[in-house]
This record gives structure tokens, C-alpha cells and sequence, in this order.
């Protein structure tokens, strides 16, 4: 195992603990952000940081990427790539499969964790109702009124995978860009916390799942560049 993967691993260790043992803060961090009136200023740049764990967002940054970087080509959609995304005739192609099948693992299977885990968003509970952070599961706590169609998706956070996916793909191919690539989802994942769309153990198992979706993918292959 490389030193690249391990690193990786133990970013997916350290974010799934984190995100385990955020749970009993949840309502407690929530509350002093819808108390506290976060300057101005900040939300403004967490606003704008969002892009990077938005789909529209995200896919601007790769296409700029992709045609800024001659050493990656989209992936054919032809066989043997149909076989084997990863199992390309040219090595920018065989990156560009490995950079896009990265972004997608973690946030894919993010997706099918909230049809199948229903968690009311801070934006959409009464705390009145709430004794435990259990009773964000579920339809318990659910503020009467109107609602959107994506209140009860709160666990895990899609943008927090996301954003971790698009910043673990990146330093994968551009490893000198790791400390601002990090910043920024870092940011992203704040942004949802502070936008009262997500308590901090999605935002920290989100991408959790989005760095683990991406190390499988990206597996202990190394861009000679980055070498």
C-alpha cells in the first residue's frame, strides 16, 4: 500500500470518527449557529464556496480541467471502457476515468444512503419536539408546514461528499495543490453546517463517503506527473 493511499485511508478514518462522534453535538452546534448570526462576510464566503460540492459547480470546475490539462481525456465510451471504466487505451484517458469514477463513487452511494435513511434538516425541525438527536430520524421532529421535497434527506450530506470527492481527485492529479484544494472543501462542508441544511455528523460522514469512494477508485495508481 502506498504512502498516498494510507494517507487517504486515514483521512476516511479520521472523518467517520469525527462524524460518530459529532452525533451527540449535533443539536448543540445547530442551535448556536441559528443564535449566533454568523457575520455577514463569512457566509458570503461560504456561500461562494459551496461550488465546490455542487454538482453544476463541480462539473464547471472539471470541464475547465479537463480542457486545461492535456494530460487527461475523457474516458471512450466504447468497449473495453464500457467493460472497465478504468481500463483505457491511453494513459489521460485511463486518468480521466479514474478522476471522474472517483467523483462519483462516494456522492452515488451518499444518494442511495437518504433514500433509505430519512433525517429531518435542521432548517426543517421543531426543537420542541426534540429530546435526543434520535429524534432527528425519522419524521418525529418535522416542522408543520411547508416543506421541500428534500427536508428529510439530511443524512449524509451530498455536498460534504462531494466536495471531499472533487478535493481528493484533485490533489490525487495535483498534489501541489493540496493545501488549497482542502481549504476549499473544507469550506464547502461548513457551508451546509452553517446554512442550517445539515447537522455536523452529515457533513463529516458525507465525506467521509466521498473520500472513500474516491481512494477505492483512484486505487494505488500514481499520475507520472505527480510522481
Amino acid at each position: 500500500m502506498t504512502t498516498t493511499v494510507k494517507m487517504r485511508l486515514v483521512a476516511f478514518t479520521a472523518l467517520a470518527t469525527l462524524g460518530l462522534l459529532a452525533f451527540p453535538t449535533d443539536i448543540a452546534v445547530v442551535l448556536w449557529i441559528q443564535n449566533s448570526h454568523p457575520p455577514k462576510e463569512l457566509m458570503r464566503f461560504l456561500n461562494f464556496a459551496e461550488v465546490f460540492g455542487h454538482g453544476i459547480g463541480v462539473a464547471m470546475l472539471m470541464i475547465g480541467t479537463f480542457c486545461l490539462d492535456r494530460s487527461i481525456q475523457f474516458p471512450s465510451i466504447t468497449w473495453p471502457a464500457i467493460r472497465w471504466p478504468t481500463f483505457q487505451p491511453t494513459t489521460a484517458k485511463r486518468y480521466g476515468a479514474r478522476m471522474l469514477g472517483g467523483l462519483l463513487a462516494g456522492p452515488l452511494t451518499v444518494l442511495l444512503l437518504k433514500q433509505l435513511i430519512d433525517r429531518a434538516r435542521p432548517r426543517a425541525t421543531n426543537y420542541d419536539l426534540v429530546t435526543s438527536v434520535l429524534d432527528t430520524f425519522g419524521t418525529t421532529a418535522l416542522a408543520i408546514g411547508p416543506r421541500g421535497s428534500s427536508d428529510l434527506h439530511s443524512f449524509p450530506s451530498g455536498h460534504s461528499a462531494t466536495a471531499a470527492a472533487l478535493a481528493t481527485v484533485l490533489i490525487w492529479k495535483y498534489p501541489q495543490g493540496r493545501l488549497f484544494f482542502f481549504a476549499l472543501a473544507v469550506s464547502a462542508c461548513l457551508q451546509r453546517i452553517f446554512s442550517m441544511s445539515h447537522y455536523p455528523s452529515d457533513a463529516f460522514l458525507g465525506a467521509a463517503c466521498g473520500v472513500l469512494g474516491a481512494t477505492i477508485v483512484l486505487g494505488r495508481d500514481i499520475p507520472n506527473d505527480s510522481q
